[in-house]
């Protein structure tokens, strides 16, 4: 089966279409993008209806801000980790500490602006747990792994010819990171560089992340390792 991945900005964020023979979606992109994603379908010639899933790597609301919409565009259903599902339905806003002397900064800066973004709440699906689940049924070779660490129920999409879409699991754009890399931003860095063990482990091969190009995950081996 061939896969075609397709890049659309919604907001602040990367959000995926990986292309089988369905369409899965990866993350909902900041709030108010609904128009923003109907022009993306539209200029990439994809029928909403086609779109058979949508897997939400984490609650952070840059990722979540427009789900409710792209859910009522696509019909598609939500899919998201049990430990964070209470985040999107209940409209909450949660945020991750700095790791970092800059990440620290950055989510000051965060603080100050959040009680301005609103979120949609949307209900959720799909609810994931701690065992990979495949995307087979939904037209994807591939699976959703849970990799926590940037927040408890952090997820990543690994196709099986080596694409890791990992959500803040890794950043690489600028404000937030110069370079690719580890998260400025996480819960729990132990936990974040385990799970990028599973996904080395697993085959990642090349990393797709929510903000920045993508990059060889052989960057995200010597980070760990260091």
């Amino acid at each position: 089966m061939s896969i075609i991945i397709h890049r659309v900005r919604l907001g602040y964020d990367n959000c995926y279409l990986i292309r089988g023979d369905g369409i899965v979606m990866i993350d909902g992109g900041g709030p108010g993008q609904s128009a923003a994603f109907g022009k993306a379908l539209r200029k990439l010639a994809i029928d909403p209806r086609d779109v058979k899933l949508i897997v939400i790597t984490h609650g952070h609301w840059d990722h979540v801000g427009s789900a409710k919409a792209v859910k009522e565009i696509t019909g598609a259903p939500i899919a998201m980790h049990q430990s964070e599902k209470g985040w999107l339905e209940g409209a909450l806003k949660p945020l991750p500490p700095g790791v970092t002397p800059w990440g620290r900064v950055f989510a000051g800066i965060m603080a100050l602006f959040l009680p301005l973004v609103h979120v949609p709440p949307a209900s959720v699906d799909v609810v994931l747990g701690d065992e990979a689940v495949p995307l087979s049924s939904y037209g994807v070779p591939g699976k959703v792994l849970h990799t926590p660490g940037h927040s408890p129920g952090s997820v990543s999409v690994l196709l099986d010819t080596g694409e890791a879409f990992v959500g803040d699991l890794a950043m690489a754009g600028f404000p937030l990171r110069f370079r690719p890399g580890l998260p400025i931003l996480a819960e729990d860095m132990k936990k974040v560089k385990e799970s990028w063990g599973l996904l080395l482990d697993a085959g990642a091969e090349t990393v797709y992340p929510a903000h920045g190009n993508p990059f060889p995950s052989e960057v995200m081996r010597r980070a760990i390792s260091l």
